[in-house]
């Protein structure tokens, strides 16, 4: 029989962890298509890997429509989303971080995954083979591992992004046990040494390897997992 090639959306994918996702996932036979606000680079960054190019800035209602609306001319489904987009924000001490800081960071990290989540569910829904949707969250999100000395998300007391990410792994945990016909799940890429942290920790090539994981599972795609690229982690 012949096989369907699996179409896969990456947001935030014209550079760091999200082109390095897209690039595996294009490596791997997938048809993927890069999200990106800035144009320019972002078609680059398709051209580049052979992936498809979709304008898409997770915090604007208008842009994200359009996003879906092109995906739904072009291709008609979507098999898996990757909400990898998001931004650091400010490294303020949590005593001086004021609610605008804040609702900075979740208007993208939190408010842009959920918009996205809910304009692209239609085109899931539509697949015909097994949906997912893999949300990119953090340890320094994780009550368990930012209280371990240990461990390098002890270090940081990230009080804007690290919230947005505990939020990003509790909505997918809610995604998945109430819409059982797509499969949801969180991803840890770890320090990975991109621009987002200042060039610091592993490879992205081992920061990309959860989703990766996840994109390519199939049928055998669980939900409700929270994982990085060593296994299940601890919240």
């Amino acid at each position: 029989m012949p096989t369907t090639t699996t179409t896969t959306l990456v947001t935030g994918a014209n550079r760091g962890l999200g082109h390095e996702i897209a690039r595996r996932l294009v490596e791997a036979g997938q048809r993927v298509w890069i999200g990106a606000r800035d144009a320019g680079r972002g078609r680059e960054a398709a051209d580049r890997l052979g992936a498809g190019f979709v304008p898409l800035d997770v915090t604007d209602d208008a842009s994200v429509e359009a996003a879906v609306d092109t995906l739904r001319a072009e291709v008609g489904h979507l098999d898996v989303l990757i909400n990898n987009a998001g931004i650091l924000g400010e490294v303020t001490a949590p005593a001086d971080m004021t609610a605008d800081l804040i609702r900075h960071v979740y208007e993208t990290n939190v408010f842009g995954l959920v918009r996205v989540t809910h304009a692209f569910l239609p085109l899931l829904r539509a697949s015909a083979a097994t949906p997912s949707v893999v949300n990119v969250t953090s340890g320094v999100g994780s009550f368990a591992l930012v209280h371990d000395p240990e461990r390098v998300e002890s270090r940081y007391p990230l009080a804007a992004y690290g919230s947005s990410k505990s939020a990003v792994t509790m909505l997918t945990v809610q995604y998945a046990r109430t819409i059982p016909e797509v499969r949801f799940n969180a991803v840890d890429p770890g320090q990975t040494a991109t621009e987002f942290t200042g060039r610091v920790g592993h490879t992205v090539e081992e920061g990309a390897e959860a989703a990766v994981r996840l994109a390519t599972l199939g049928p055998g795609t669980p939900t409700g997992t929270l994982t990085d690229r060593e296994g299940p982690l601890p919240w």
